[in-house]
């Protein structure tokens, strides 16, 4: 409005706004001085000081204390009463800055989100179970199985017809046996299911000296390492629709971890395979790599565009969520 006003002075008001594409209703609205507005006045029929403060009363007595408004309305109709609409009501607890949840309702925990930082093997494990179809319809076996998050190598797992807490602490105990775990070296992060929350695995676990977390509730992404295994290994081509049995589901497992751990070029882990990598064997692997990388652009350098090739490497630490840089 500055320049209109500005170029108004010199050529007139129509010519400025017409030049400036301002329409003048808008220049003469602008150049009004502002008013405060006018209070609104109280209409005759609004309650008083002291009616408003009675109904204050009622509504924060222990009787209506955690109803809402509606709920009070309805129920002093009932006994015969009224005060005042329940619209009412909320502008009287508005006024008062009391305008918030009123009901007495189950209040849920906020689950803090689980940031897990591994920097090699056996230093952190995620596990989890999954549903196999049987041979007949709604007959399942349940796959438990313990996964490091470093070298995603598998260290346990087991098939049985149902979920116990004693199966997965035998299992826990037995794979922390073999792997050689030592007190307060390894953190065990699990879902929120029934085994992975009981007593029995908790105390278990205090005994070894392993630290536990769990995943938020309903959040699959808190426990993604034992997802993607779970998937690696439900879209393999000879997974069957259904197990004849559970020796059957037994051997079919046993075939598919020995290709998972040790002939599976993961494309996490550099292309390497997770035993490679859980054993300590991934920088000769690397290196060896790198070798035949490095003969190969000495004798066709003009078919590598971006210069030397490097083999990929495994990375140095894994994260279950990585904080965010602050």
């Amino acid at each position: 409005m500055k320049a209109v006003n500005q170029l108004s002075e010199q050529v007139g008001v129509s010519a400025a706004c017409q030049a400036l594409g301002v329409p003048r209703s808008t220049l003469y609205r602008a150049r009004q001085p502002k008013r405060d507005p006018k209070p609104r006045p109280t209409p005759e029929r609004a309650l008083k000081p002291g009616e408003k403060e009675q109904v204050l009363q009622v509504l924060n007595s222990e009787p209506f204390q955690d109803c809402a408004p509606r709920e009070v309305y309805a129920t002093l109709l009932d006994d015969g009463q009224y005060l005042c609409s329940w619209s009412t009501m909320y502008r009287i607890l508005k006024e008062r800055e009391q305008v918030h949840e009123r009901r007495n309702q189950l209040r849920h925990p906020t689950y803090a989100k689980p940031e897990l930082l591994t920097t090699g093997p056996n230093q952190l494990w995620s596990w989890d179970l999954t549903k196999l179809r049987g041979p007949a319809k709604w007959t399942y076996y349940y796959l438990y199985t313990i996964l490091d998050v470093f070298s995603r190598y598998v260290v346990g797992w087991l098939i049985a017809e149902r979920e116990s807490a004693r199966l997965a602490e035998q299992l826990i105990a037995d794979t922390c046996a073999k792997q050689g775990i030592e007190p307060d070296q390894l953190t065990l992060h699990a879902d929120r299911g029934s085994s992975m929350t009981s007593k029995t695995v908790a105390l278990l676990l205090a005994d070894l000296g392993v630290s536990k977390t769990h995943s938020r509730p309903h959040v699959s992404n808190d426990n993604p390492y034992s997802e993607s295994q779970f998937k690696t290994m439900k879209y393999r081509p000879d997974y069957p629709d259904r197990f004849g049995s559970i020796q059957d589901a037994r051997a079919w497992a046993r075939s598919f971890f020995q290709w998972y751990n040790h002939e599976h070029h993961h494309s996490g882990l550099g292309l390497l395979t997770p035993a490679t990598v859980h054993y300590g064997q991934a920088q000769v692997v690397t290196d060896q790599r790198q070798q035949v990388l490095q003969a190969a652009y000495a004798a066709h350098p003009e078919r590598f565009v971006r210069g030397e090739p490097k083999a990929p490497s495994v990375a140095t630490e894994v994260w279950i969520n990585k904080p965010s840089p602050s």
